[in-house]
């Protein structure tokens, strides 16, 4: 049986980031392959942090077209927008009678953002938003969810309702989902302070690495990476954490073993390494960023590639609530 893979970005910011690209990009288009995947910009959640109307619509155009432009093919996944397949929402409602309070309250993204922004910009959407989450995967039956590090919690809570909807209502209500991890690529970390993950939301703009900056820009953020006040090149992130950050970069983007990047730059200087790598980040990154303007100079050709994700993702979408709303004894509505 084809497994069924899910996941889902927030349209937060202009431009995905280095991360974004290494840690879920790659390999949302490697793990088209062979399997059925649904790729979503999760519009939804990013209404938790009160974004302007305009700038929103703007946004969830843009992380679309760079999904398209790093290689997410139509003709291999189901790409859409999430508020565009209104059972998500809906299934959210019904789980959040099945999560407990304290369960909900457990979640640490939910006790980090929430201590960020305060008791005044904290709201209910960001309790609630690992339930989303949860209805987001079970909703398409998704069988792999490729999912960084930072999210773990948040799909445990996933196949924790999966099985809790399992027990109450029959085997086979839900999909336990699982997690794939990429160990190696899972977290990239911010060039200026790199003990602390790079992202779009908290990374000064020296830190970041953005798919859609200037290349310029790029090559002097990567030159200027934080390191240690040593000079050897070697793979150490407790204690050379920059430079081993650095290295993980080189690896992602080349394919190649750390040990033998490491094994090339032995007696040679950070800046050899940096002023590889800023070509090695720009190369990679170029072709992806001149395809995004393209998919953004033609928006009712983009708009249509996600109309036709989203009435895809609706049929399966459909049929998952159709079954989840009987088991519960909801009354069907009397059709014609």
């Amino acid at each position: 049986m084809t497994q069924r893979v899910f996941s889902g970005m927030q349209p937060t910011s202009d431009s995905l980031q280095l991360g974004n690209y290494l840690g879920a990009l790659m390999q949302w288009v490697a793990l088209q392959d062979g399997r059925e995947a649904i790729y979503c910009v999760v519009d939804l959640h990013a209404l938790t942090l009160a974004p302007d109307p305009a700038v929103l619509t703007r946004r969830s155009r843009l992380t679309a077209a760079q999904f398209l432009a790093a290689g997410v093919d139509p003709a291999k996944s189901m790409l859409f927008v999430q508020s565009h397949v209104h059972e998500h929402a809906e299934l959210a409602w019904l789980l959040s009678t099945f999560t407990g309070m304290g369960e909900a309250g457990r979640m640490t993204q939910f006790k980090d953002k929430s201590a960020q922004v305060g008791e005044t910009g904290t709201n209910v959407g960001l309790f609630t938003y690992p339930v989303l989450m949860a209805a987001d995967i079970l909703l398409y039956d998704t069988n792999l969810v490729p999912v960084g590090e930072d999210q773990r919690q948040h799909l445990e809570l996933s196949r924790d309702l999966a099985q809790r909807l399992n027990a109450r209502l029959g085997d086979g209500t839900a999909v336990v989902p699982e997690p794939h991890i990429v160990k190696e690529t899972a977290k990239i970390f911010d060039l200026q302070e790199p003990t602390k993950k790079m992202s779009k939301s908290f990374s000064s703009p020296r830190g970041i690495i953005e798919i859609l900056e200037d290349p310029r820009v790029v090559a002097k953020n990567i030159k200027a990476a934080a390191t240690d006040s040593d000079s050897v090149i070697a793979f150490d992130p407790q204690n050379k954490a920059g430079i081993s950050n650095l290295l993980t970069i080189y690896s992602a983007l080349t394919g190649r073993g750390i040990p033998e990047i490491v094994g090339e730059y032995e007696g040679k200087m950070y800046g050899h390494l940096k002023g590889d790598l800023a070509e090695i980040v720009v190369e990679a990154l170029g072709p992806v960023r001149e395809r995004t303007l393209e998919w953004m100079e033609s928006p009712e050709q983009l708009d249509a590639v996600l109309a036709e994700g989203a009435a895809k993702a609706s049929a399966i979408a459909q049929g998952t609530l159709s079954r989840i709303y009987d088991r519960v004894g909801l009354l069907p509505p009397k059709r014609g």
